[in-house]
């Protein structure tokens, strides 16, 4: 197995962790962000959210009908 500069440990696993430790204040700040929004402004980007996905759904099979 290959050790990552700085010892921590070896393969996946070591890097996952790394990760997890860099982003998980950036998780936190964004869950007390949405915390503090109003139900309304919520419900607003849940809204956007499923738009936006059911755009893409609908250009990826328009994409697979063209070929």
């Amino acid at each position: 197995m290959r050790q990552l500069p700085g010892g921590g440990g070896s393969g996946r696993a070591s890097r996952v962790a790394q990760g997890f430790k860099r982003i998980w204040p950036l998780v936190l700040m964004g869950w007390e962000r949405w915390q503090s929004l109003p139900p309304e402004q919520r419900e607003r980007y849940k809204r956007q959210a499923r738009e936006y996905g059911e755009r893409g759904r609908k250009a990826l099979s328009e994409r697979r009908r063209r070929r």
